[in-house]
């Protein structure tokens, strides 16, 4: 998932992709290695900066997917600079530049104890699958819940993992909101079906398109949830 580049004072380093893989026929995960990696918190992200050869720079950020190491999944987007580039020209061996982790508020630490509710618009579950695979590393008992909202089965992102994972991790549920299959985007139904009841007291994290995000936390709020306990990351 891409944002515009936070600026801060963070120190660039040299990444060396090792590893490719394809979520979809248009996102593809990208692993590197970064010698001197600091670690992340899950929900932080990271900024991304090309240098071509004759010296002209592009940079974006990308959520981290990874619970250890660095990893981004892009998704191409048609007319982009640099998601196109990185989603089906970049290659292994090569070198790029990245700034980070970056990020304090749309985080999960495993010390915390609540209920967790992940919901997701499209590639918006990237941060979110951070949390569900730090949750695993971390060997965390804290029940979480994934509301995943995608075109189609097949633009599912990590859906051969995550049916994996809802198989095999305890307390993990993800259910799916296929929005062209059935004609319509998330509602207030889906809401109250398939997410945390308000007076399990959640923590809930929504990721995805500037409009899903602020619907579905509307939606959130009309089934009484807190507004303070709704953290929101919005692209696009």
């Amino acid at each position: 998932m891409a944002r515009a580049a936070v600026p801060g004072r963070l120190t660039w380093r040299k990444a060396v992709l090792k590893a490719i893989r394809q979520e979809t026929p248009t996102a593809r995960t990208l692993v590197f290695d970064v010698p001197d990696w600091p670690g992340h918190l899950p929900g932080q992200h990271v900024d991304v900066r090309l240098t071509a050869e004759d010296g002209y720079q592009a940079q974006r950020s990308y959520s981290i997917a990874s619970a250890d190491g660095l990893e981004i999944t892009v998704q191409r987007l048609d007319g982009g600079e640099v998601s196109p580039y990185l989603s089906e020209i970049y290659d292994i061996s090569w070198p790029v530049e990245v700034r980070g982790p970056i990020g304090g508020w749309f985080v999960w630490r495993n010390t915390d104890p609540a209920p967790v509710q992940l919901i997701a618009g499209g590639s918006g579950v990237v941060p979110l699958m951070s949390m569900i695979r730090a949750r695993a590393f971390a060997k965390s008992k804290t029940p979480f819940k994934l509301l995943y909202s995608v075109r189609t089965p097949e633009d599912t992102i990590y859906a051969d993992e995550l049916r994996q994972r809802a198989r095999d991790d305890a307390g993990l549920d993800v259910q799916y909101i296929y929005t062209r299959v059935r004609g319509k985007r998330i509602g207030l139904a889906d809401v109250n079906t398939h997410t945390w009841p308000n007076d399990f007291s959640p923590s809930v994290y929504v990721c995805g398109p500037t409009g899903f995000v602020e619907t579905t936390a509307d939606l959130l709020i009309a089934l009484g949830h807190d507004p303070q306990r709704i953290r929101t990351e919005r692209y696009g």
